[in-house]
């Protein structure tokens, strides 16, 4: 793909303006804005009327090769290249940042190569907020950083992190809070659902490609509490945060995550949704202890957000693309596997 590049307009999108964004933050940099958030998070953005600067690496292709606005820019860059990077955020007004080696195996797939991204890189951001005069900086940490919790985790309780990935993305939070920068952090639930660059390495995802695939779903630590939010709602969120005053969101911290269920729960509504009564589950021990339950008030009692969707409709919308064969090779395929596409690109 070319390296940056605009795109016509689509007679179908629309003038294009940004009439229809209150505010006045209109133009966003999103950094990792290819990947499986960004992908349904920049679409959202043009249609609601704002401009979009994404900067990817774009390791999972051009995945906004349908989409036609010339209220999107695409820059190719490493959030390692700090000169690229500050030159991508002239002119705007806030930044998203979601740019990070995910999840635990992957960044123990390269210790290293994680940490030069999710950590050492971050300093790259708060430097390309203050060079560029950025309004406000919206950080996706995880909520990975609550380790093992009993009971329900506010985000006022003690972060006690288990991995490097989780330890890294608690330090960088630490870095925003001494920053002088304008931010709100968010510390998203596991997302599930379909989107144009899809990932399958997630729980709802991966059980219901299983499913699909195989009619068996494998339950690896069956009472394990995981916190899920549907790709729309995470997407919604962003908006929200965006859109909101600074007198309720700077410096602070919200969860993002709608339904808590267990990793058996979550395999009996694939079942259910799915509508298979041959399907197979399969029990496996596990050596993980992962396993919290996470309270999303805050973000509802802040800001008046409310979630509108469920777990069900996520793997429904998958479902769906499968049949529609969006879904190519579904097990296999390392364009839906962070780790594959690692191995198979050797990232360094």
């Amino acid at each position: 793909m070319r390296t940056e590049f605009f795109y016509p307009v689509k007679s179908s999108e629309g003038s294009g303006d940004a009439s229809g964004v209150s505010g006045k933050q209109k133009k966003i940099l999103i950094i990792g804005g290819a990947g499986y958030v960004g992908s349904a998070l920049t679409p959202e953005l043009l249609r609601k009327g704002y401009e979009v600067v994404v900067y990817d690496l774009y390791l999972y292709g051009d995945v906004f090769g349908n989409l036609r606005s010339r209220n999107l820019v695409e820059i190719k860059g490493d959030i390692r290249d700090k000169n690229r990077l500050l030159s991508a955020g002239v002119g705007v007004d806030q930044i998203i940042h979601l740019a990070c080696i995910s999840n635990d195996p992957s960044f123990e797939l390269n210790p290293k190569l994680g940490k030069s991204i999710n950590y050492d890189a971050f300093p790259n951001v708060i430097e390309a907020v203050k060079a560029n005069g950025v309004k406000r900086l919206i950080y996706a940490s995880s909520s990975s950083v609550y380790g093992v919790k009993s009971g329900e985790v506010t985000e006022d309780v003690e972060l006690a992190p288990l991995t490097d990935y989780a330890r890294y993305k608690m330090e960088c939070e630490r870095i925003l809070e001494e920053s002088g920068i304008n931010y709100v952090m968010v510390r998203p639930a596991t997302v599930c659902g379909y989107a144009h660059r899809l990932r399958l390495d997630l729980v709802v995802n991966i059980l219901t490609i299983h499913a699909l695939v195989n009619r068996k779903i494998r339950i690896i630590g069956e009472h394990l509490l995981r916190p899920n939010i549907n790709i729309k709602d995470m997407v919604r969120i962003y908006e929200c945060l965006l859109e909101a005053d600074d007198d309720l969101v700077c410096g602070q911290v919200f969860n993002t995550g709608h339904q808590n269920m267990t990793v058996g729960e979550i395999a009996r509504l694939i079942v259910e949704v799915l509508g298979d009564k041959g399907m197979v589950l399969e029990n496996v021990k596990t050596d993980d202890i992962r396993s919290y339950h996470v309270n999303s008030e805050k973000i509802k009692h802040v800001l008046g957000f409310e979630y509108k969707y469920s777990v069900g409709e996520a793997i429904l919308s998958l479902k769906t693309a499968f049949g529609q064969g969006l879904i190519i090779d579904g097990l296999n395929n390392p364009l839906y596997y962070n780790v594959k596409l690692m191995q198979k690109i050797n990232l360094e």
